[in-house]
């Protein structure tokens, strides 16, 4: 069908993906607009994976001290260029990013940064839980995998619900940046400092 120029540049300014990608997302949505932006963000996610092999050097690092001064948050999150660093929406993000630590105190950045003897303790103490709670044991190892998932979405930043949007998670919200300014852009590290309390620091990159 025929798409109207204009339907594509409003939705190339509505999503930021490009003009042919919006052309084509009109063409299947049958010139939906909503159901093209939904179209945009499946294919827009997939870019983001295919984009973490490329090289981020660059980024900002920002910082968040929470009222009253008892917990302080340094993160650095990196992209390919300068020219992304300094836009306002990375920006907002890497602030997002300093509060979402702030608020759920992770450990490390992804799953890959957990030591694996730390996992293989952590499914020990699970699997003696469900032992004692009377579980089956031939539904065990499901249950532990499952308390391991939880594990992992309360230790690790990027599996963590989003605490301005519970629905999504910090990896979803992530992605949908890297589509949305088409670069890679790795959380890199981060540091938690609270009163009394011991630092917990984010260990290594996530995949590039």
């Amino acid at each position: 069908m025929q798409i109207d120029a204009k339907a594509v540049k409003a939705l190339r300014e509505k999503t930021g993906a490009g003009m042919m990608d919006c052309k084509r997302a009109l063409q299947e949505a049958g010139g939906d607009e909503e159901k093209a932006v939904i179209i945009l963000r499946e294919k827009g996610l997939a870019a983001a994976s295919r984009r973490a092999g490329r090289e981020a050097t660059e980024g900002i690092i920002d910082s968040y001290i929470h009222l009253g001064g008892k917990i302080g948050v340094l993160v650095e999150v990196n992209c390919e260029t300068d020219f992304v660093a300094r836009n306002d929406e990375f920006r907002e993000f890497v602030r997002n990013i300093c509060l979402q630590v702030a608020a759920s105190n992770p450990r490390y950045v992804s799953k890959d940064d957990v030591p694996p003897s730390e996992v293989d303790k952590e499914r020990e103490i699970l699997r003696g839980q469900a032992l004692r709670e009377g579980k089956p044991e031939k539904v065990i190892d499901r249950i532990v995998e499952g308390r391991i998932g939880k594990y992992y979405q309360e230790n690790c930043l990027l599996e963590q619900p989003y605490v301005r949007e519970p629905e999504q998670t910090v990896s979803d919200l992530l992605s949908d940046l890297i589509a949305r300014i088409g670069e890679n852009i790795v959380i890199r590290r981060f540091a938690r400092f609270a009163v009394g309390e011991e630092i917990a620091t984010g260990k290594t990159d996530v995949a590039e």
